[in-house]
């Protein structure tokens, strides 16, 4: 009897050795292109989740960006997202590039600004946003944000995407040859500063780049697609050689899950982002702002996950 007992205990426990093996949670992250900002800093969130969390493993994947991320959560092949808020809006929305159907989301963190740069170079004859005009410009990769909001500056600018340009879909690492090659005279980016890229071009011997002002735009953007852009500033120096500051329009970046992540999850995620910060910045800077104080929700039109209030309740922050 006691022997088929201690086969039975072992059996059982067996049984649950496999049951808790079972439980490793794969956990995919959409990021963006290899050029930007959000695929260094999702390696970097996957790491820290991965070896701080048990029975997870998290990766970042390359994607086309924010569209694509949450049309990636949408389809359940996602279980995070970086995204910037005004598209994030407008797939809860199902709005714009969300017209097929609604995304529901859930915000866990708010991240970082994202800072629109309109890039050319001396030589194009490009010194505000209205000598755009005739111009081969490239206005970010199909499935970008950068593509969103492009669109939303150049219409604030008074000017017709289709009519007044010829226009190009590249992200930024594409974007950056094609203006040292003169396939093109300009092109959007939104991004973290410094956005790998654009410092390769800023650095690049023989051209001057230069960044268009337009931060006088945010405003106009705001009153009809909601309070969504601040006019903000890349400073002088966050890039080689640039000397002086632009002035820019930028909107909040976001994590963003679906609508199947548990409380415990969505809080032990948060916890790990905010407590591990160090980690990240150690990869991109732009990691600074994973702080408590970013956390209020008028950053994010996405309303928070309860999991991500429960972390910022017990840390004093009113989400």
């Amino acid at each position: 009897m006691k022997k088929t007992t201690a086969i039975l205990a072992m059996a059982l426990g067996l049984a649950f050795a496999g049951a808790a093996h079972a439980q490793q949670k794969t956990m995919s992250i959409g990021t963006g292109g290899t050029g930007g900002v959000y695929y260094p800093l999702g390696g970097a969130v996957a790491n820290v989740l991965s070896k701080n969390l048990p029975n997870v493993q998290a990766t970042a994947e390359v994607t086309g960006g924010s569209v694509d991320n949450l049309k990636l959560i949408g389809a359940g092949k996602s279980e995070l997202a970086f995204t910037m808020a005004d598209a994030a809006l407008d797939a809860l929305q199902g709005q714009d590039k969300f017209k097929s159907g609604k995304v529901p989301l859930q915000a866990l963190l708010v991240v970082y600004p994202n800072r629109m740069h309109v890039v050319t170079v001396e030589g194009t004859g490009i010194q505000t946003m209205a000598d755009l005009k005739g111009k081969r410009v490239s206005t970010g990769s199909p499935g970008s944000a950068t593509e969103v909001m492009a669109f939303r500056v150049i219409e604030a600018a008074g000017l017709d995407k289709d009519k007044d340009m010829k226009r190009e879909r590249l992200g930024v690492a594409e974007s950056v040859n094609a203006v040292k090659d003169r396939k093109i005279d300009a092109f959007f980016w939104v991004g973290g500063i410094p956005t790998a890229a654009i410092t390769d071009l800023a650095a690049t011997p023989g051209l001057k780049m230069k960044l268009i002002d337009h931060g006088d735009l945010a405003e106009k953007m705001n009153a009809k697609y909601g309070k969504l852009y601040s006019s903000s500033k890349i400073k002088a120096g966050s890039y080689p050689g640039y000397d002086k500051d632009n002035s820019i329009a930028d909107v909040w970046n976001l994590i963003v899950t679906g609508d199947k992540m548990s409380n415990e999850d969505a809080y032990t995620i948060v916890k790990t982002l905010v407590e591990k910060k160090a980690d990240i910045v150690a990869v991109h800077k732009e990691a600074e702002s994973f702080s408590l104080d970013n956390q209020v929700q008028d950053r994010s039109p996405i309303p928070f996950h309860p999991g991500a209030l429960k972390y910022f309740k017990e840390k004093g922050i009113g989400g």
